[in-house]
C-alpha cells in the first residue's frame, strides 16, 4: 500500500497523468502490475445547459434537456420534481435517457410541477435552475341545450339555446372555447283570435205561437288559438202580431169593432211620431258631422291632413357649412336648404355669440286646405329672424335654460350645474308636455291625460355624471348611455311616460345582450328587463342611436350591455382640438375618444371651452370591436422642416379595457409640436386612430396657429336649442283632434281585424304586444311611443303612410250589408 497526497499530484508535471504501479520480484524474476492513474477530482458549478420551463397541452410530449457541469469523475444525473426524486423505473410514461434528458411521452395534469436536474460525483452535488412545466387544458363546448319556448305569447319573439365551455373547462391557462355561447332564432307565436258574430238571419215566418225567430253564428271570425267566445245570445225571438195574439192561441175576434179601430189609430199615430223624431235626429247628426268636418278639414284616413295640413317647416338659410369647424375646407353652399325639425327651437340671447341670427328665413308651408280651395299650391312667407324674439303666444309654452335657473330650481341648488348632475325642471298638468336636457340625447314625454285634471306636478330629469355609478359586479357589462333619473318619486300617472336615452351600441341581437337597470333605495342596481324579453312592467324600443322606454315608476335608469361575441361593436366619437402651448413656439393637439352619445361629447366640449381649444376637424365615428385589442393614436405627415415633435411620442396607445369600459368618460391624448420659426403660421398633418386588427379613421388637420387668429373663433355651436320644457299641445307632433280620432277608431275591437294590433304592426312595433294589451288605451300608448321615436324629425309621413295602408286594406274588404257603414273611418 502507498499513500499519495494531493500535493504530490499537483506538483507532478509530466507528459502524462500521475501514476503508480506495484513491482514484485524474487530469485525467479520481476513482475509489474498495471498502472493506476491518480487525478484530482472536481465538479464545476455551472451547468452547460439548464432545463427550460414549458407549457404543453394535455397528452402532449414533454422534453427537458440537461447537460451537467464538467467534472472528474463524470457526474451522474438525477431528476427532481417538486423536490422529490423522479423514478423512471416505476413510471412507464417517463424516460430518463443516457444523454441526461427527461422525456414524458404523454403529459398528464399530474405532470405539472417544478423540475430540477441534479448532478452528483464524489466531490459535490450541483442543482440546475428550476424549470416549471404547466400542462394546460383547452376548453371544449358542451352540447347545445334544447331550444327555449318562444318568449312571447303573441307575435314575433325569440327562442334561445345555450352551451357552456365545460367539456372540458379551460384549465391552467388553456384557451377559452371559440364561438358563441348562445344562439337566438326568431319565432312567431300564433295570436289568439276572439270570436265575432255574423249578421242576423232573416226573421222566420210567424209561428202558431205568435212568435218569430232569427239566429246568428259566431263565425266572423270563429274563435281560434284560445280566443274568447262571442258575448251575447246567438238566437232571438219576438212577438210577431204586435200583441194582438192571446196567450191561448185565439185571435181577438170578440173585441168590439170600435175598440179595434181605436187601437189601429193609436198604432198609426205612434208610427208617424217615430218617423218625425227619426228625421229630426238624422238632420241634427248630419249638421254636427259637417261642422265637425269643417273643424278637422279632412278625414283621419286622409293622409293629406298629416302630410299637408300638418307638414313640418322647411327653413332655407343663406349660410351652410359646419359651424363646428375652425377652418372648413368646403365652401358654403348658398343654394341648399337646411331642415329644422319642429317644434321650432328658439335661441336665447346667451347663444348670440355661438349662433349668428339667420338674416333671412323663408318658410314654405304646404297646405292641403289651400290646394282643396284652389287658392295656391304653396303659401310662401318671408320672416325676419331675431334671436331674442319669440312668436306671439309661445312664451307661456316654452321655458329656457335661463328662465328655469331663475324660477324653477330650488333655492339651495347652485346656479351653475355641478359635475355630478345635469338637471332640467318643468311644471306639467293634464295637457302633458316634454322635458329635454339640451345636447344630451335625453328627453321625457309626459302624455296628454297622464296627470289628472286640476292637478300639476313639478317634474325633473337628472343626468348623473359620477364615474361608474352604475358599475356592476359583472365585469362583462358596460354602460351604453347616461344614467337618467326622473321624478318626483311620489308622482302619480294614469299612463306611462316615454323616456328617450341615446346609446353607443351597434344594436344586433346576436352580438349584444342589452338590459335596462334601475337603482333601488339602497343604491344597488337591479335588472328591470332585457330589451328582447316580453314583460308588462315596461317597454323598450331600440333604435340605431337611441333607446325609447315606456315607464310607470319614477327613479334612476341605466342601459347596460353585455357582449355575447367578439364582434360586438360600440361606437366611438373621435375629435381633434388645438390651442397654443405653454410657450409662444409650441402648439398642442388633443385627440379625444369618447362613447358616441351627445351627452358624452358635451363633456369634451365643456373641457375644451375651458382650455380655449378649437375643433380642427369634423368629429368622426369609429366602430370599436370587443376583440380585446387596443386603440392606437398616431400623428403623421408633420412637416419636419417646419415643426419639431419629440421622438417616441408620435404614437400613443389606450388599452382595450380603458376604451371598452370608459362608461361615458372621455379619453384623450396630447401631442406637443414646436415650430422652428415664428414665421410658421400653418400646421397640416394627419391623425390616425385605429384599433389593432380593426377599423381606422383619419382626422385631417389643417389650421392656422397665428396668435391674431387664435381668439374668438367659436369651435362649437349647440345642435339643440336651449328650450328645456314644453307644455301643452305644442309639445306633440300629432294634433290632439287627430290623435283622439285615431284612438277611438283602433281601440274598438273590429271583426275585420282593424284594431290597435294592426296599427302597431304598420308602425313596425311587432314585439311585446302584451304590454299594450294591458293599457287602458293601447292606441294612445303606441302613439306616445311613436312621438318619442320621431321627436327629432317632426315628420308625420310615416304615420300618414301607415293610416293610408290600413285604409287601402279596409277598402278591399268584402261587401257589407246595407245596415253596416262603409268604413269605420267615415
Amino acid at each position: 500500500m502507498i499513500n499519495v497526497s494531493r500535493q504530490q499530484v499537483e506538483d507532478f508535471h509530466g507528459p502524462e497523468d500521475y501514476w503508480c504501479l506495484c513491482v514484485a520480484w524474487s530469485h525467479l524474476g520481476t513482475s509489474k502490475s498495471r498502472k493506476a492513474t491518480v487525478r484530482i477530482a472536481y465538479l464545476r458549478k455551472n451547468f452547460e445547459q439548464d432545463p427550460q420551463g414549458k407549457e404543453v397541452p394535455i397528452k402532449g410530449m414533454i422534453v427537458l434537456h440537461c447537460r451537467p457541469p464538467e467534472g472528474v469523475p463524470v457526474a451522474g444525473v438525477e431528476w427532481l420534481k417538486n423536490e422529490e426524486l423522479v423514478n423512471s423505473v416505476t413510471d412507464d410514461n417517463i424516460d430518463t435517457r443516457a444523454d441526461h434528458n427527461l422525456i414524458i411521452n404523454e403529459a398528464r395534469l399530474s405532470d405539472s410541477g417544478n423540475y430540477t436536474c441534479l448532478a452528483t460525483n464524489i466531490v459535490a452535488k450541483r442543482r440546475s435552475a428550476t424549470a416549471t412545466v404547466v400542462v394546460f387544458v383547452n376548453g371544449g363546448w358542451s352540447l347545445w341545450t334544447e331550444w327555449s319556448s318562444c318568449n312571447v305569447r303573441c307575435g314575433r319573439g325569440v327562442q334561445k339555446r345555450s352551451r357552456t365551455c365545460t367539456n372540458p373547462a379551460p384549465l391552467n391557462g388553456g384557451a377559452f372555447c371559440e364561438g358563441m355561447s348562445m344562439q337566438k332564432i326568431t319565432c312567431n307565436a300564433v295570436c289568439p283570435v276572439d270570436g265575432g258574430w255574423e249578421e242576423w238571419s232573416e226573421w222566420t215566418v210567424c209561428s202558431p205561437d205568435c212568435e218569430r225567430q232569427r239566429r246568428r253564428e259566431c263565425l266572423a271570425p270563429a274563435p281560434r288559438h284560445g280566443g274568447k267566445l262571442c258575448e251575447g245570445a246567438g238566437q232571438a225571438a219576438e212577438n210577431c202580431t204586435g200583441g194582438l195574439c192571446t196567450q191561448n192561441r185565439k185571435l181577438l175576434h170578440d173585441v168590439e169593432p170600435q175598440s179595434m179601430e181605436g187601437t189601429n189609430d193609436v198604432a198609426l199615430y205612434s208610427g208617424l211620431a217615430a218617423g218625425v223624431i227619426a228625421v229630426a235626429v238624422l238632420v241634427v247628426a248630419v249638421t254636427l258631422y259637417r261642422k265637425n268636418q269643417s273643424d278637422y278639414g279632412v278625414d283621419v284616413i286622409d293622409s293629406s291632413a298629416l302630410t299637408g295640413g300638418f307638414q313640418s317647416f322647411n327653413f332655407k338659410t343663406t349660410r351652410q357649412g359646419n359651424p363646428l369647424l375652425l377652418n372648413s375646407s368646403i365652401q358654403p353652399d348658398l343654394t341648399g336648404g337646411r331642415t329644422y325639425s319642429s317644434p321650432i327651437c328658439f335661441q336665447d340671447s346667451m347663444d348670440k355669440e355661438l349662433f349668428d341670427p339667420l338674416p333671412d328665413i323663408k318658410v314654405k308651408v304646404q297646405s292641403s286646405f289651400m290646394v282643396s280651395l284652389g287658392v295656391a299650391d304653396r303659401a310662401e312667407y318671408h320672416v325676419k329672424g331675431h334671436p331674442e324674439t319669440f312668436p306671439r303666444g309661445l312664451q307661456r309654452d316654452y321655458s329656457t335654460v335661463e328662465s328655469r335657473k331663475k324660477n324653477l330650481l330650488t333655492p339651495t341648488a347652485p346656479v351653475t350645474p355641478s359635475k355630478a348632475e345635469l338637471r332640467t325642471v318643468g311644471i306639467f298638468g293634464n295637457l302633458g308636455g316634454r322635458l329635454v336636457v339640451p345636447n344630451t340625447g335625453v328627453s321625457l314625454l309626459v302624455p296628454h291625460g297622464a296627470i289628472a285634471e286640476d292637478t300639476s306636478w313639478e317634474m325633473y330629469m337628472i343626468i348623473n355624471q359620477e364615474e361608474n355609478s352604475a358599475h356592476t359586479d359583472e365585469g362583462c357589462e358596460i354602460l351604453l348611455g347616461p344614467e337618467v333619473t326622473y321624478g318626483p318619486l311620489g308622482l302619480s300617472l294614469s299612463c306611462p311616460v316615454a323616456m328617450t336615452i341615446a346609446h353607443c351600441a351597434e344594436v344586433n341581437g346576436e352580438n349584444w345582450n342589452i338590459r335596462l337597470k334601475r337603482k333601488r333605495h339602497d343604491n344597488k342596481w337591479e335588472e328591470v328587463m332585457s330589451v328582447e324579453d316580453e314583460t308588462t312592467s315596461c317597454y323598450c324600443l331600440m333604435d340605431s342611436h337611441s333607446c325609447h322606454l315606456l315607464l310607470d315608476q319614477p327613479g334612476s335608469y341605466a342601459l347596460v350591455g353585455e357582449p355575447l361575441t367578439e364582434v360586438a361593436v360600440k361606437r366611438l366619437k373621435l375629435a381633434a382640438f388645438g390651442s397654443m402651448g405653454a410657450s409662444f413656439m409650441e402648439y398642442s393637439l388633443r385627440v379625444y375618444c369618447v362613447d358616441d352619445t351627445p351627452h358624452a361629447f358635451q363633456e369634451v366640449v365643456a373641457t375644451e371651452t375651458g382650455k380655449g381649444g378649437q375643433l380642427l376637424e369634423e368629429p368622426k365615428t369609429l366602430l370599436f370591436k370587443g376583440t380585446t385589442f387596443s386603440l392606437q393614436v398616431s400623428i403623421q405627415d408633420v412637416p419636419q422642416f417646419l415643426w419639431n415633435i419629440k421622438p417616441f411620442t408620435t404614437c400613443q396607445e389606450f388599452s382595450f379595457s380603458q376604451v371598452w369600459c370608459s362608461n361615458q368618460q372621455p379619453l384623450h391624448c396630447a401631442f406637443t409640436l414646436e415650430r422652428y420659426s415664428p414665421a410658421t403660421t400653418q400646421l397640416s398633418c394627419k391623425i390616425s386612430v385605429r384599433q389593432v386588427k380593426g377599423h381606422e379613421q383619419i382626422l385631417q388637420v389643417y389650421t392656422s396657429v397665428a396668435e391674431s387668429e387664435k381668439e374668438s373663433i367659436p369651435f362649437f355651436t349647440q345642435a339643440d336649442c336651449t328650450v328645456t320644457s314644453q307644455m301643452g299641445p305644442k309639445a306633440f307632433k300629432i294634433p290632439f283632434s287627430i290623435r283622439q280620432r285615431i284612438c277611438a277608431t283602433f281601440d274598438t275591437a273590429n271583426a275585420k281585424g282593424k284594431d290597435w294590433q294592426l296599427l302597431a304592426q304598420k308602425l313596425h312595433i311587432e314585439r311585446n304586444l302584451s304590454y299594450f294589451a294591458k293599457q287602458r288605451s293601447p292606441s294612445a300608448v303606441i302613439l306616445n311611443l311613436w312621438e318619442a321615436q320621431h321627436q327629432d324629425n317632426g315628420d308625420l309621413d310615416s304615420l300618414a303612410s301607415a293610416l293610408e295602408e290600413i285604409g287601402r286594406i279596409h277598402s278591399k274588404s268584402p261587401t257589407k250589408s246595407p245596415e253596416e257603414p262603409n268604413s269605420d273611418f267615415a
